[in-house]
């Protein structure tokens, strides 16, 4: 298996070529001797129900996963906390505004992105929202709609984590 970090040559301290595997989550410039460690990225996921208990679906409008279903929900940006993330991301993907939020779970996953596997640790909240009037698809979502648990399958959530996520979530809604 490739280390993490394989596409890094370059030492991001000092700009010299000398920069190698380290272990199995770092690379080390052996120019000035600073170590990256490749940690994961933190991610946010949205389950939002509506007051029949239907859950809010997004259609991905990009790869990976394009066409497939998928949560609200994205990376953190710096300088925000989790629960801003996930106010955030339901925001730009679907005009709603999260009212509260209950953290429920985390799911580690790999997340391709520009031919670059972005480990994350995806972190699932479930958030109400009061008005759903505003509801529209943005940002990268082709599609939403609400979905009755039942008709729900985790097949249909290209994702892995989210798929994980899903089941995970209809064991707690069913």
């Amino acid at each position: 298996m490739r280390h993490p970090l394989h596409l890094f040559h370059y030492c991001p301290r000092c700009g010299a070529d000398c920069f190698t595997e380290h272990n199995e989550k770092a690379k080390k410039c052996n120019n000035c001797g600073f170590v990256y460690y490749f940690n994961s990225s933190a991610a946010v996921v949205a389950v939002i129900e509506n007051n029949r208990g239907e859950i809010l679906v997004a259609r991905r409008a990009k790869d990976p996963a394009k066409g497939s279903f998928d949560l609200p929900g994205g990376f953190t940006d710096m300088h925000e906390t989790a629960e801003e993330a996930a106010c955030r991301e339901v925001r730009e993907e679907t005009g709603l505004s999260v009212v509260s939020l209950q953290y429920l779970f985390s799911i580690p996953n790999i997340y391709l992105y520009s031919g670059f596997e972005v480990h994350t640790v995806d972190l699932f909240f479930r958030c109400k929202v009061n008005n759903f009037k505003g509801l529209r698809a943005e940002d990268d979502v082709s599609e939403l709609l609400f979905l009755p648990p039942g008709e729900i399958n985790p097949a249909d959530f290209g994702l892995t984590s989210i798929r994980k996520g899903i089941e995970k979530i209809l064991q707690i809604v069913i």
